[in-house]
């Protein structure tokens, strides 16, 4: 009788973790990418951090890497990518096929600050992140204006939000994203794209949802609840079954 009862336990234990290791591979999977070839970010390992709890919280899973032929062998199991501060070229010829044919087929993107200073040689992702870093003063406080309160990465927010971190000024500013957020200019010193600075955006771009945010330099970031609901609500309107509108 001991040992029926040893193999029934035995039972139940394995039965939990395959139907465990079922739902794991049912839950929408994100792939954080952070390889640099220029300026690294210090707040990049703690970024993969929040994101991955972000994911055990809102269940959806997380894999980080920085090996762009392991980003690419991902790509048909994953709904979306996350570019978590990316700079430089960071894609061959090959791999840039091979991504947009991603973003062709329903992809979804998340690019967070530094994703905007990548891959400077390929207009396509220019396009497709919506606007190339320019430059940056000093790190400061500066006002957020949220002009969209109808999008879950700002559904949340307030008409105003002041934040310390490392303000963007941008170039090539793609005239078709939808604009989340702006810098107000006069909060902070140095910025160069005056009364019309979006900070955070999204859009449809051929084929894919497209989320970026500006935000996300500084480590205390990714301590910052706010900022985090911030990231989370640009992850789920991406892998959302809903059609890029």
């Amino acid at each position: 009788m001991k040992s029926l009862s040893l193999l029934y336990r035995c039972y139940i234990v394995i039965s939990i973790l395959l139907l465990s290791n079922s739902y794991a591979q049912k839950l929408p999977k994100i792939i954080v990418f952070s390889k640099t070839q220029g300026y690294r970010h210090a707040s990049i390992e703690d970024g993969i951090k929040s994101i991955a709890t972000l994911g055990k919280e809102n269940n959806f899973s997380v894999q980080a890497t920085e090996d762009a032929d392991e980003l690419v062998s991902l790509l048909d199991s994953c709904k979306a990518v996350v570019f978590l501060s990316t700079t430089g070229d960071i894609l061959n010829d090959a791999q840039q096929e091979k991504f947009k044919i991603f973003i062709n087929n329903g992809g979804g993107f998340v690019g967070i600050h530094a994703a905007a200073d990548t891959e400077y040689n390929w207009p396509w992702y220019g396009k497709m992140v919506g606007a190339y870093f320019e430059s940056h003063p000093k790190r400061q406080q500066a006002k957020i204006k949220v002009v969209n309160h109808k999008h879950p990465a700002t559904a949340f927010l307030g008409s105003e939000w002041l934040k310390f971190d490392e303000w963007y000024n941008y170039k090539e500013i793609n005239p078709a994203i939808k604009v989340l957020m702006k810098l107000d200019e006069s909060s902070y010193i140095g910025g160069k794209n005056g009364q019309n600075h979006p900070i955070a955006w999204y859009h449809k771009f051929d084929g894919g949802k497209v989320f970026y945010t500006g935000l996300g330099h500084t480590k205390a970031s990714y301590q910052d609840a706010t900022f985090l609901k911030h990231i989370l609500g640009g992850i789920q309107y991406v892998i959302s079954a809903d059609k890029p509108d």
